[in-house]
């Protein structure tokens, strides 16, 4: 009875096991549909800000809330400034008329003619807001205009179009910093909907692919890439947002690009890169966004433009690697921008490139300080590059990594044929590495 007790008792401890582990993995999932990122696949900001109690710190700049409305408001708010001005100095108009008696209708032709009018042909408010449009865009029928009369007249005239001319100026500058944002520009430059790891020169690599559609060039081009993790420190403090930077694989250790075809941005995983330990099985239950920003100076107008995007875990794909689309044609180089995102699966194992090192015999140094690599040399290894100090030319043929300490190891070689006397004698060879 005891041993079936224990049995039902067992059952019961892995079905509610079997259940529990079902439960994680549907929220796991649930977690990573939902998952939020700081930088949308577009390039905008995906971070809502609440509970702002300063509002006016937005009308001390005034020009720059402005540009940063949406078209609508800024046509309602430009067609309300105008139609209050005109409203206001056609009542200040009508007010100076019938101050000034010019409102009296049905004057005897026959009798002494009347004072001069400050503004001839005003009988109405209707006829004063006319009068008040006239002035302000300058478009003058002739029917109606200021006289001697009135000197206040002739000031309220200039101080109109004083505040006519600043109502333009301002529209026409937004509409222009609107319309040439440099955001505008990044329109025509594409990312790959997807990252890839693959391994590249024996190493595992990080890689995706970036174009430009427009065949105007983009100046001092430069690519940085950033990871953003949530990170504990030693003392337990949770750091949200932890930024990290990203080296790009460039022989001459710079972010600088020459985008005059779609190119493959790659960075090379190796010890001190954040995805370090990332492997197959790990990469997607990681907490990890890697932001990409493309800086640039626009040939064609001179701004200064950026391009962003981002990748999550879920969008980068493990062993695969980016197909051919640049081909030669008629002496000119063609680019096949519906093969621009294909990739094709290649041969990868599944491990980290930290354990990848750790089966080829990286000895790790765990009293240095410091997590970056050895002989970060001048050229990357693979390449025909060579290492920090030594100047001696990477072996891209042999098994460890091209940063690993040089190590030297005897090896005896027994060779039999050397004889003495008609006798054989075992000469023994050493030879350092």
């Amino acid at each position: 009875m005891l041993a079936r007790k224990g049995l039902l008792l067992d059952g019961f401890l892995l079905t509610r096991l079997a259940e529990t582990t079902s439960q994680a993995q549907a929220n796991r999932f649930r977690t990573r549909s939902q998952r939020a990122r700081f930088i949308t696949k577009s390039g905008s900001c995906n971070v809502a800000h609440k509970n702002i109690r300063e509002q006016g710190r937005f009308l001390q700049d005034v020009f720059t809330t402005m540009v940063d409305l949406k078209w609508q408001h800024s046509l309602l708010i430009f067609t309300s400034a105008f139609l209050c001005s005109w409203i206001l100095f056609a009542m200040v108009w009508w007010l100076m008329a019938f101050a000034h008696g010019d409102l009296e209708a049905n004057r005897d032709p026959n009798g002494p003619p009347g004072p001069e009018p400050c503004v001839t042909a005003i009988h109405s408010f209707t006829s004063a807001f006319l009068f008040s449009i006239e002035v302000q865009v300058t478009i003058g029928f002739g029917g109606r205009m200021v006289t001697e009369e009135c000197p206040m007249a002739i000031v309220v005239l200039i101080i109109q179009n004083i505040l006519g001319l600043i109502i333009n100026a301002v529209m026409l500058g937004c509409v222009f910093m609107k319309t040439a944002q440099a955001n505008r520009r990044a329109e025509t430059l594409i990312f790959s909907r997807n990252a890839v790891i693959a391994p590249r020169n024996g190493r595992p690599t990080f890689m995706f692919r970036v174009g430009d559609l427009r065949k105007s060039m983009i100046i001092s081009a430069t690519i940085q890439l950033q990871v953003i993790r949530r990170t504990v420190t030693s003392e337990g403090e949770v750091v949200p947002v932890c930024q990290l930077d990203i080296q790009v694989e460039n022989p001459l250790r710079s972010n600088g690009i020459f985008l005059v075809s779609p190119l493959i941005i790659s960075h090379t995983i190796e010890r001190g890169s954040p995805l370090y330990e990332v492997s197959a099985n790990s990469l997607p239950s990681e907490d990890i966004e890697i932001i990409v920003i493309l800086e640039g100076v626009v040939e064609t107008t001179g701004i200064t433009m950026q391009a962003r995007t981002s990748y999550t875990p879920d969008e980068i794909l493990w062993g695969r690697r980016f197909v051919s689309i640049l081909t030669e044609d008629d002496g000119r180089y063609s680019v096949d921008y519906s093969k621009f995102g294909n990739t094709v699966s290649v041969r990868m194992p599944a491990l980290s490139a930290k354990e990848l090192d750790q089966i080829r015999g990286v000895q790790h140094d765990m009293g240095g300080g410091g997590s970056s690599p050895q002989g970060w040399g001048l050229v990357r290894a693979g390449r025909g590059g060579f290492r920090k100090g030594g100047r001696v030319p990477f072996d891209a043929s042999a098994s460890q990594p091209w940063y690993a300490p040089p190590h030297t190891e005897k090896v005896q070689v027994v060779e039999p044929t050397k004889t003495d006397n008609g006798r054989k004698k075992k000469v023994q060879l050493e030879w350092s590495q």
